[in-house]
């Protein structure tokens, strides 16, 4: 009896394909770069992917104090104007609206929240810059949101909300929410404030606060701390413009402060 002829998978014609394809495979990975996921690198060559939320906040140098929620700073070795990203405040010298209830007191605070410590800058995942060419940002001072401060004192409205870049939506909205629950600021007037910005004619038709602000500004002096708080809703320390050793009862430096 004759013997059969030993064979194995290799040798057969479907081993001998198998053996190319997994040649060509090897060579395909070998050739493959470690890092080819999409995304940006950092300066260490770590690749972020494109929505990776900012890890660090990018120190900057103030210029000037716009308005409310416009600045100028200096970053990437020229000065330019940034946006605050989600927010929107009342205008102060605006082309075709002039000048709108809580506007001044908006740019007020914005510029005393600024000279208050370390000015830092972080960008979302979308633009960074609008068609005006501004760039687009949330601004922090100390680490500490100017936005959301902004909108807790109801001197801001969330608004210009363009996804992607809502990283901090939700935590401006909780802002507004308490802002709007106690009256403060802009929803002291009852319709002011509308989905798409500010309606001075309401604020016109408004009366004691409206007739408040209109002839003591941001400067005071304030009759009383209701006065005060409607442009200050936490108070203010001494030292500032509106303090008054009279509206601070219990003499702790903070007149008007909130309960």
């Amino acid at each position: 009896m004759a013997k059969r002829k030993k064979t194995t998978m290799w040798k057969s014609p479907a081993g001998a394909v198998a053996v190319i394809l997994l040649i060509a495979i090897i060579y395909i990975l070998a050739e493959q770069p470690e890092n080819d996921s999409p995304g940006s690198s950092t300066e260490t060559g770590e690749q972020v992917p494109a929505d990776a939320p900012a890890k660090e906040l990018i120190p900057v140098e103030l210029v000037r104090t716009i308005d409310g929620d416009t600045i100028k700073i200096r970053y990437g070795g020229k000065e330019q104007n940034v946006r605050y990203l989600l927010i929107d405040t009342p205008e102060t010298n605006h082309p075709q609206l002039g000048k709108q209830p809580f506007g001044e007191q908006a740019k007020e605070r914005n510029r005393e929240l600024l000279a208050d410590g370390e000015v830092a800058i972080e960008f979302d995942i979308g633009q960074r810059t609008d068609k005006y060419g501004r760039l687009l940002a949330y601004v922090y001072v100390n680490g500490e949101s100017v936005q959301e401060n902004l909108l807790e004192e109801g001197l801001a409205r969330v608004g210009y909300v363009y996804p992607p870049s809502t990283r901090h939506l939700e935590r401006f909205e909780l802002a507004e929410k308490r802002a709007k629950d106690k009256g403060f600021g802009i929803w002291s007037i009852e319709d002011y404030t509308t989905e798409s910005g500010f309606d001075a004619e309401k604020a016109e038709q408004s009366g004691e606060i409206s007739e408040t602000i209109n002839r003591k500004g941001t400067e005071g002096p304030f009759a009383n701390c209701t006065e005060l708080r409607a442009v200050h809703p936490k108070g203010v320390k001494k030292g500032h413009h509106a303090y008054s050793e009279r509206l601070d009862g219990d003499r702790d430096g903070m007149a008007c402060e909130a309960s």
